[in-house]
């Protein structure tokens, strides 16, 4: 069978892969969802979902430092990577291998529930991947109607500190928190990471602070960093929230938690 992903590039499986290396953590929990977890050779050493499924894999390396060589000794019949989180040479190189490399790239979470058909096509397990993300759809045409009408609240959601960092609209982040019905206040900024100061924060007035615990683990300790800027609205309401990461930038199976959790804590609804 022949399939494009999210490049343009044919990906040709003569069956059903047998021997699959995720290198992307959340497409490892996509495949144990969809019934596919007996055919993932090997993962990264930052797959940790589901925790006793990935536990018995080989171990590949890092995403952006993956040992190659591993992956061939593997046998993979099939990689699966994504346009940012991974390396181009190194896709390249699998391919020169001759080892498919399919690649990702959903920046919305329609995009994300698309994927998981995708997914399910590609690895043999069709109908799994039709019925989750079906159930995915549904969950997101409810989420967009409670929160239709509804006067966005503006989110301030870093992803690192020492720099700051935070997103911009061209990221699935950013998407996640729209559709729950959010407002970034640095969503037009010319980069997709900026760097920006809590002087900035402050300006951009945000009603609610999200701290995810990845990639930067913030801590409770971290909320007195806004301490200094009463005047945030955020601040001044005690809506400082820390959250796990995974909810805004996890695409798969996990964005029904998002959609469940996300909303009450943006919104109220």
């Amino acid at each position: 069978m022949e399939f494009y992903d999210a490049t343009g590039a044919a990906v040709v499986l003569p069956a059903p892969p047998q021997r699959i290396v995720s290198l992307i953590p959340s497409i490892t929990e996509i495949l144990f969802a969809l019934g596919a977890g007996p055919a993932l050779a090997g993962c990264t050493i930052f797959c940790t979902e589901p925790a006793l499924g990935v536990a018995a894999k080989t171990r590949v390396g890092g995403e952006k430092n993956p040992k190659l060589d591993v992956i061939r000794e593997l046998g993979a019949d099939l990689v699966i990577a994504n346009v940012e989180e991974n390396v181009r040479e190194h896709v390249m190189a699998l391919r020169g291998w001759g080892i498919p490399v399919y690649v990702t790239y959903p920046r919305t979470v329609a995009q994300g529930i698309r994927l998981v058909g995708e997914l399910g096509e590609l690895v043999g397990c069709a109908e799994r991947g039709r019925e989750m993300a079906a159930a995915l759809e549904a969950a997101l045409d409810d989420v967009r109607a409670r929160v239709a009408g509804k006067t966005p609240g503006r989110v301030f959601y870093p992803i690192w500190r020492n720099p700051w960092m935070t997103i911009n609209q061209d990221t699935y982040a950013h998407d996640m928190l729209a559709v729950c019905g959010a407002e970034n206040v640095f969503g037009q900024s010319a980069t997709r990471y900026p760097e920006i100061t809590l002087a900035e924060v402050d300006r951009a007035a945000p009603d609610v602070i999200l701290l995810p615990d990845e990639p930067y683990r913030f801590r409770r300790t971290h909320q007195a960093d806004f301490d200094a800027y009463p005047a945030i609205p955020a601040v001044r309401h005690g809506r400082i929230r820390l959250i796990d990461g995974k909810l805004a930038t996890w695409y798969g199976p996990r964005i029904a938690e998002a959609l469940r959790v996300l909303p009450p804590l943006i919104a109220g609804v």
